[in-house]
């Protein structure tokens, strides 16, 4: 059955390129609906669908451009706790062009969701099963879809700087997953990256308290890393946001090396235009309790994420 919020549940923060404040609302929608986001500072802005192919070229993250022009930017994170956590049905209201970006990671829109707690509803699910193996490549980066009976990831990163090196995970995304194993892993980036972004206007609500910042064999953030291998968990966060704009939870195993938002979008895009490489399918009761977010419960967040919620 599909799923949306038992109540509104809002967030405030900056927009990590904008360095502007960001206030965000997620509000219960009817079944059929979607994940819609919309413009509430901007008079009679068209909604914005969180669909792959709203989405246009943008540096560093995620954005989606809607009918009349409007954008919405940084939405991967929010995307990808909607999916870790089963949600199919919202409104996202915000009074900017970037969603904020809290302390860098899902932990804290987690958080609120399952605080606001979910709400069954009375229509059927249906899933996007994929057919057959479709890939896009880049160079050595890589990003691939092969079929599976629920979504599966493997993904691989190799930076030169040592605090990051050569970092590999696999993951069975079923029932909680995304809670247990990515949820709190932060945005990270190297310092010289930093200052030469911020020189160009960009990553201007950047800082250590939101992203893991590096410098060669050195972790700048305080506190250190979350997880050892906290950099190649959140690809894996942003690849579960980006691949939730397939429009419905998708029956895949998804495959990346040294792919970002870019890419996976490219591959969302070869599997849809190839109509004999997916299929839609309904969810049976098995299907749906092996889908990410399936049985995920409020106290599975850490309470330490609630603080961010406004």
């Amino acid at each position: 059955m599909q799923t949306t919020l038992a109540r509104t549940v809002d967030f405030k923060g900056v927009g990590l390129h904008s360095g502007a404040p960001a206030r965000m609302s997620l509000r219960p929608a009817p079944a059929g609906h979607g994940i819609v986001f919309v413009r509430v500072d901007l008079r009679d802005a068209a909604p914005v669908p969180a669909l792959w192919d709203a989405v246009v070229p943008s540096q560093l993250c995620t954005l989606l451009r809607g009918p009349d022009g409007t954008t919405i930017s940084t939405i991967e994170h929010i995307m990808a706790a909607l999916a870790g956590t089963g949600v199919h049905n919202v409104r996202i209201e915000l009074d900017g062009p970037e969603v904020p970006i809290l302390d860098g990671s899902s932990a804290a829109f987690v958080s609120g969701i399952l605080g606001a707690g979910l709400s069954q509803q009375d229509a059927p699910l249906r899933a996007i099963r994929v057919l057959k193996p479709v890939e896009v490549r880049l160079g050595e980066a890589f990003a691939r879809l092969v079929p599976a009976d629920h979504l599966e990831m493997e993904f691989a990163i190799d930076f030169a700087d040592p605090a990051i090196g050569a970092q590999t995970k696999r993951l069975d995304l079923a029932n909680g997953a995304f809670v247990r194993e990515l949820m709190d892993s932060r945005t990270f980036c190297r310092r010289a990256d930093v200052e030469a972004m911020q020189s160009n206007g960009l990553a201007l609500g950047g800082t250590y308290f939101n992203a893991v910042v590096f410098d060669g064999d050195r972790v700048l953030s305080p506190g250190g890393l979350r997880h050892d291998d906290e950099p190649v968990r959140h690809k894996m966060l942003d690849a579960v946001g980006d691949l939730a704009l397939a429009g419905a939870p998708l029956l895949a195993r998804y495959v990346g090396n040294r792919a970002g938002h870019g890419m996976t979008n490219r591959l969302l895009r070869a599997l849809f235009s190839d109509p004999t490489a997916w299929e839609w399918t309904d969810c049976s009761p098995d299907l749906a309790g092996r889908l990410p977010g399936a049985g995920v419960i409020a106290h599975a967040a850490p309470a330490q994420s609630r603080a961010a919620v406004a």
